[in-house]
């Protein structure tokens, strides 16, 4: 009788700890929905509500992906992980705050898809890079951020890759760009940007190298009616802003293409710059391939020999 009195003792015991470890394991994937719920596991049957229900649930390496459109808010992303969404309007609707922050280790990446994140006139950033290895973006609309659509700032060795992603009237008029390569002290950042929509924002593609070196590729892309200046690459004290822009049309900015000083190289090919108040500042590289015409001032380009 004690031996049977004992046994049910432990197996009380044991059993409230087997029921709650599997609601304590994160997965691999989970799923958010515009009528999910974040008290849900976040499983395809029960999906949670949005990205920051959803992302204490999945496991460092793991994937979100949206049921159905929804307005899935803003979120914070400490470890690697996957935000892919192509079941419809995946929103990210902020104002006063960053849209989503990458705030990963020096190994870690962020893999972002299909989202439309929207700052609303007082957003500050859209994707806001302030630590981690590499980020990626693709398929997104980011728009009416007051600060950048996606600014980087890491102070470490980072990675970047856009594409097929528009961003639109980002920035307040004097700061601000549709993307911001700005690493941090001693920080250093690539970028590669291929079929990117840079439209109406303060600055549209800006590679800052003001505190640490940035190395920016732009191909296939557009930067268009930006208040200041299309594309610019400027850098302060050892630092160096190398830009790299093939095929691309860059009209109807203050500047189109601008070298704002510093250790900075801005070099353009089979590229047409026009209807531009500056077509060209600075000093700008041209591989000879390039339609520079129909601005106000058109400014000068330094042909360089093809290698």
């Amino acid at each position: 009788m004690r031996r049977f009195a004992l046994a049910t003792l432990v197996l009380g015991l044991f059993l409230p700890l087997l029921a709650s470890a599997p609601a304590n394991a994160q997965a691999t994937r989970t799923w958010v929905s515009g009528v999910g719920d974040d008290a849900n596991p976040c499983s395809r049957t029960a999906p949670c509500k949005t990205f920051a229900g959803a992302i204490s649930k999945t496991a460092a390496g793991g994937e979100i992906n949206c049921l159905d459109p929804g307005g899935f808010g803003a979120v914070t992303v400490t470890k690697s992980m996957t935000i892919s969404c192509e079941a419809g309007t995946a929103g990210v609707l902020v104002s006063g705050t960053n849209g989503i922050i990458f705030s990963g280790a020096a190994t870690d990446y962020l893999f972002l898809k299909g989202l439309d994140i929207e700052g609303l006139g007082t957003g500050i950033n859209g994707i806001l890079f302030n630590t981690g290895g590499f980020l990626h973006v693709e398929d997104c609309v980011i728009r009416r951020f007051t600060g950048s659509g996606i600014l980087v700032q890491a102070a470490t060795a980072t990675g970047v890759e856009v594409t097929r992603t528009t961003l639109f009237s980002n920035g307040n008029g004097s700061t601000g760009a549709g993307i911001r390569l700005a690493p941090g002290a001693g920080g250093s950042t690539k970028a590669a940007l291929d079929r990117v929509i840079a439209d109406r924002n303060t600055f549209g593609i800006a590679a800052d190298a003001s505190a640490g070196s940035v190395n920016l590729s732009i191909d296939n892309s557009t930067a268009s009616s930006s208040t200041l200046a299309g594309i610019i690459g400027t850098a302060g004290g050892a630092n160096t802003s190398r830009v790299m822009v093939m095929r691309a049309t860059v009209s109807n900015n203050g500047t189109g293409l601008q070298n704002a000083g510093g250790t900075t190289n801005v070099r353009v090919g089979s590229s047409q710059i026009t209807g531009n108040t500056t077509g060209v500042s600075g000093t700008v590289n041209s591989y000879t391939t390039n339609q520079l015409d129909g601005n106000t001032s058109d400014g000068t380009l330094s042909p360089i020999a093809m290698h």
